[in-house]
């Protein structure tokens, strides 16, 4: 008798399940809302002088006087009048100013900074102090030293004058926020970096500085945007319209019975633009090196 087996039955197939119901969207809180109410009105307030300032630009003169918000024709040869009428110069001049004195400020701060957060000596707190005291001193209250100063070395009306002032008075703050930021770095990593070969400066190029860039990157950035907007040192100290930074050249726009808004405001739109594009490149490296030394 020949006994057949039967084929096991194929599982019953699972109902599929149900797909799980959205969860309903939860509404911000009352302070949450409030807060960032809060910063978007600051951020307006902030924002709308700038508003106001770039919808003058494109005023025409006839309009300057209506209260309109909206000009009803843009005049946009109030910023190629910028570029025709010698500005462009001025602008240069401005570059440099600025370029030379953030070099010159981190030529000087860095290696101070650096000897002061590695090595005890004595005097280091002092010379610490005393570097924070020459922050609390304005160019404005030194104005005429300042100017007998560079007349003796026939310095006035000159490039170098303007960096060397700028680059001196932007020092102190360099110092200090470097040598914040050298002493949060162990120092094991430069004694690693000695035991593979490096000496001091091979471990301080290769190690420290790429460590310590966010602290450089806001001296770069505090220094250049100092240099760029200083008004009162250059219009004591350049005498010719060729010579003079854009800050003072702008001032001439201003003249006793009357002022061209038009195009004041199309000169201070360009003049803010180099800086904006700057600080928004490297913004991330700003703050970090602003909590230099917050942490141990």
């Amino acid at each position: 008798m020949t006994v057949t087996e039967s084929a096991p039955a194929a599982p019953a197939r699972r109902p599929a399940a149900a797909p799980a119901p959205a969860r309903a969207r939860r509404l911000p809180s009352v302070k949450t809302v409030i807060v960032a109410a809060s910063a978007y009105l600051v951020a307006f307030v902030f924002l709308f002088p700038y508003l106001v300032m770039i919808l003058t630009a494109l005023r025409p003169q006839e309009e300057l006087r209506e209260a309109t918000f909206l000009p009803t024709t843009f005049a946009w040869s109030n910023f190629t009048n910028f570029w025709t009428g010698g500005l462009a110069q001025n602008l240069g001049v401005t570059l440099q100013v600025a370029a030379g004195s953030t070099v010159l400020v981190l030529l000087v701060a860095l290696p101070a900074a650096y000897y002061t957060a590695r090595h005890e000596f004595r005097g280091r707190t002092a010379f610490l102090v005393l570097v924070l005291i020459t922050q609390m001193f304005q160019p404005t209250a030194m104005l005429v030293g300042i100017y007998r100063e560079f007349f003796q070395f026939g310095l006035v009306d000159t490039v170098w004058s303007l960096i060397l002032v700028n680059g001196g008075f932007n020092l102190a703050f360099a110092v200090w926020i470097l040598n914040a930021y050298f002493s949060s770095i162990p120092r094991e990593l430069e004694e690693a970096a000695f035991i593979d070969g490096n000496g001091r400066f091979g471990a301080l190029f290769r190690v420290t500085l790429p460590l310590a860039m966010p602290g450089v990157v806001t001296a770069l950035i505090f220094t250049f945007i100092a240099a760029w907007n200083e008004f009162v040192v250059a219009l004591t100290l350049t005498t010719t319209p060729s010579n003079q930074p854009l800050t003072v050249a702008l001032n001439s726009f201003i003249g006793q019975y009357q002022v061209d808004w038009q195009n004041l405001f199309a000169g201070s739109v360009i003049a803010t633009i180099p800086v904006i594009i700057l600080f928004a490149l490297i913004e991330r490296k700003v703050v970090g090196g602003l909590t230099a030394g917050s942490i141990k």
